[in-house]
């Protein structure tokens, strides 16, 4: 390992009662986290009560502007809810998904599906789009349970979001090639990884239990360990004697220059500016339907 770091407690929102764990770029800088760019884990908190697709009430982050990245709306517990401007509106069973090629821009809202008294608990993963694809049209999937590919261990399981492992391939659908698992081990358990030969850099992030890393490095829940992939390519996990879950984020780096602002990831200062200019006149996002998304009464 190069290093195990915490992840900090931060208020992406603005609002200082929506606190979520931020271990990249908290914990691991975004130089050092290419081709991921922000991973913030929200919950479990207890939901106050749903709202449906025939709904505008109950967004808990309302509706803001995205550009130049993909993104992973990853529900362990709850229900995930969205809306956005390509018209789409939509819930999803946990562990289940949102997908998101954002390219030339979305605006978007999420949040409020998960019934009162039940428990939400997910991540929000934000990664880079190669520059050249930055201008894309959006795109966009959900996946729900028994939608996502699983590969059996002896006494756990992973989850294949994206990127393969094991002849398995996950259905997350960025313009960035990376390996998203979600891994669950029963304690005293132990599961071999081994970074794909096409990446170079891999974290490990604890959200439940613990594990040791090749018999050596302690790893705790809320914890990210950015793995040393310039030797042996593969980690040993080891759960503790509570079990472990987590995450693996894989991929190789990019490298490109980027400028990011927000939820704005652009090639140049000048796009940047582009974007907010859009966004001032009403021209953002270019991409969408005809109708007022953000009213859904308004829905054909």
């Amino acid at each position: 390992a190069l290093y195990v770091r915490k992840a900090r407690i931060v208020h992406p929102t603005g609002d200082p009662s929506f606190a979520v764990n931020q271990c990249m770029p908290a914990g691991v800088p975004e130089e050092e986290s290419d081709p991921f760019l922000m991973c913030d884990e929200f919950g479990p908190t207890v939901s106050e009560g749903a709202h449906g697709n025939d709904s505008d009430e109950g967004f808990d982050v309302p509706w803001h502007p995205h550009h130049g990245m993909d993104i992973l709306s990853y529900m362990v517990e709850g229900k995930g809810r969205h809306a956005d401007s390509m018209g789409n509106r939509e819930t999803f069973d946990s562990p289940g998904f949102q997908w998101l090629s954002v390219g030339s821009g979305i605006e978007h809202a999420e949040g409020g599906g998960t019934p009162a008294g039940e428990r939400t608990h997910g991540f929000q993963i934000w990664l880079r789009m190669p520059t050249a694809r930055m201008e894309d049209d959006p795109r966009y999937g959900t996946v729900n349970p028994a939608d996502i590919p699983v590969v059996k261990l002896d006494s756990g399981l992973v989850r294949v979001i994206a990127g393969e492992l094991s002849g398995v391939v996950g259905p997350a659908n960025f313009a960035v090639t990376v390996q998203i698992l979600d891994v669950e081990l029963a304690p005293g358990e132990e599961w071999t990884y081994t970074c794909p030969r096409h990446m170079d850099n891999v974290m490990f992030y604890a959200f439940k239990g613990s594990a040791k890393i090749n018999m050596a490095t302690p790893l705790s829940a809320q914890q990210i360990c950015r793995f040393d992939t310039s030797g042996p390519q593969t980690a040993v996990l080891s759960a503790g004697s509570d079990g472990y879950r987590g995450m693996v984020f894989a991929g190789k780096m990019t490298k490109e220059n980027i400028v990011w602002h927000g939820p704005f990831v652009c090639s140049s200062k000048a796009s940047l500016r582009g974007c907010f200019a859009k966004l001032q006149t009403g021209e953002f996002p270019p991409r969408r339907v005809p109708w007022d998304y953000k009213d859904v009464r308004q829905r054909p």
